[in-house]
This record gives C-alpha cells, sequence and structure tokens, in this order.
C-alpha cells in the first residue's frame, strides 16, 4: 500500500499519524523507489567508467590483450545490483507516540530508536545528485552523538513533513523534562 514516502512494509499505510497497527505493532513507511534507481544507475556508472578507464590505460601501455582485464570491474553489476535491491528494501522507518524507529540492514540488522524528547536539531539534506533524483534525506541530531539517525532517499515534500513533525514533538516532549 503506498504512503507519503513509499510503501508501507507491513501493515497498513502508516500516513504520517505515529500510529501503531491492530496488534500494537509499528506501522513501517518503506523508502521510495527513486532511491534504489540512483544508487544503481550510480553502480553502474562506476562500473562502466572505471572499466573504461582501465581499458584504455591497460591498452596503451601494456597492449590489447591486457586491455581485456578492464571487464573485470563489470563483474560487480550482476553481484552489486540485487544487493543494492536488498538494502534498499530494508531501509524503514516507523513513527510511534514517543519515538521514532528506524530499520536497515540485511546482514547486520540495525534497528535504531530515537525518543522524541532527545532530539537536538532535525535537518533535511540534500546533495545535487539527490537533487537531480527528487530525493532529501533526513538527519536527526541528539545529545548523545552514537544515537544520531538518518532517514534517506524520502521525497522533499515527505522529508520537510516529518522534519516538522519530529521538531514539533521533540520541542513538546522536551519542554516536559
Amino acid at each position: 500500500m503506498e504512503t507519503g514516502s513509499g510503501t508501507a512494509a507491513d501493515g497498513p499505510a502508516a500516513g504520517g499519524t505515529g500510529s501503531e497497527g491492530p496488534s500494537g505493532d509499528p506501522v513501517w513507511t518503506a523508502l521510495p523507489p527513486g532511491l534504489l534507481v540512483m544508487r544503481r544507475l550510480l553502480l553502474v556508472a562506476w562500473s562502466v567508467g572505471l572499466a573504461l578507464v582501465a581499458g584504455v590505460t591497460l591498452g596503451v601501455l601494456a597492449g590489447p590483450a591486457w586491455a581485456l582485464f578492464a571487464l573485470v570491474p563489470l563483474s560487480v553489476l550482476p553481484w552489486g545490483w540485487p544487493l543494492l535491491g536488498r538494502n534498499w528494501r530494508s531501509w524503514r522507518y516507523a513513527e510511534r507516540a514517543d519515538d521514532l524507529l528506524i530499520s536497515r540492514g540485511v546482514l547486520w540488522h540495525e534497528q535504531t530508536v530515537v525518543p522524541y524528547g532527545r532530539m537536538q536539531l532535525v535537518e533535511v539534506t540534500s546533495g545535487p545528485l539527490e537533487r537531480r533524483f527528487g530525493l532529501a534525506g533526513v538527519q536527526l541530531h541528539t545529545a548523545a552523538a552514537a544515537t544520531d539517525a538518518r532517514i534517506p532517499g524520502l521525497n522533499p515534500a515527505e522529508a520537510e513533513r516529518l522534519r516538522d513533525r519530529l521538531t514539533e514533538l521533540g520541542e513538546a516532549r522536551s519542554a516536559g523534562l
């Protein structure tokens, strides 16, 4: 089912309400597919570019037969393509009543819990390549540097909505401390 920033990985659409599912489990929101497209295009561009540079260099310096070794960087494509897909599917986040959950990782699964009251700064970042693909990231800063978290590859409108909501909840929770 579609949500504001992608498809929900589990359960009904989150809709940005910060609610939990009927069984009390968090409602997860997946990242939009634009992030996967960008990362796969980068994989192809770097692999092909490296193969071209290696092929020309080896062809000039060692001869045409050695230039065939330039095909080695292209062997990363069939391996990296599905891995990027698995990594993209592993990223998700859930807004709960008192905290934000960020889950990621395929082999080493990592789940970060950021209490709203501990947030000090919420930034929306977007580099030139991300802007080209219509993406933005949310960077969360807390009092403890080890708990800083980020959510990459969101649609800019969703990133701004999330920033505003997290800032509002953070201010409300920290006022009670």
